[in-house]
């Protein structure tokens, strides 16, 4: 049976939303530059290339030593559980894009068969742990990863690259659009930008978790 591309089912949040975590304003957010490249590699297909790419890993590669400040905290790690528990989200192999120093790929390990932890940053890849996942240092524009052979992509605030992450998906399977300070995060697309994004074909089931949000994305059943 065919399935609305486009539908968009929003849960109830769970969790305490009152309390925030430090980070920027709604205001500041707002015109974080991060905001518009965000929405530039989204929608735009000239709105990434090497010089761009380039940057970006300067920029994350000199965080990287302090990254665990930014990235660490149990409220992400509970907005990636209600994110898969939720989603319906279960087992198979798992592509993380935008790893960092692996904040949440342990969790991921536990949840799939196989993970795969990607980042543009090699200083970022450098501090994740070894032991816990497969670390591929890649342009995620241009993954090193066989079409239709992962059967979750799990993106905590990262860029969304449409055609390789539909590329690389198993047809059954799902994307997982994670914002750890939901509308505050300077990475961000509401559920409804991340259907848009994806383009026709497409349906979602979204919620908030804490200050998180997220939303689970599939592609539409024809059969």
């Amino acid at each position: 049976m065919s399935e609305p591309a486009g539908r968009l089912v929003q849960l109830p949040g769970i969790g305490d939303p009152s309390v925030q975590a430090p980070g920027p304003s709604r205001a500041e957010v707002a015109d974080h530059p991060m905001r518009r490249i965000t929405r530039e590699v989204a929608f735009d297909p000239h709105g990434w290339g090497p010089g761009r790419a380039a940057k970006i890993a300067e920029l994350f590669d000199g965080m990287a030593s302090t990254w665990h400040e930014i990235a660490g905290g149990s409220g992400r790690l509970a907005a990636v559980e209600d994110a898969l528990d939720r989603g319906g989200v279960v087992g198979g192999r798992c592509l993380e894009l935008g790893s960092g120093t692996g904040s949440a790929t342990a969790l991921l390990t536990r949840r799939f068969d196989a993970v795969l932890a990607s980042d543009l940053s090699i200083e970022m890849l450098r501090r994740a742990p070894s032991d816990v996942a497969t670390r591929v240092w890649a342009d995620s524009s241009r993954l090193p990863v066989r079409s239709g052979s992962v059967h979750a992509v799990v993106l905590m605030n990262m860029f969304l690259f449409r055609h390789e992450v539909e590329r690389v998906l198993h047809q059954d399977g799902a994307v997982v659009w994670i914002s750890s300070l939901g509308d505050r995060t300077p990475i961000y697309l509401s559920a409804s930008d991340l259907l848009e994004a994806l383009g026709g074909g497409w349906h979602g089931v979204a919620g908030a978790c804490g200050e998180s949000t997220w939303c689970v994305a599939r592609r539409v059943r024809t059969d």
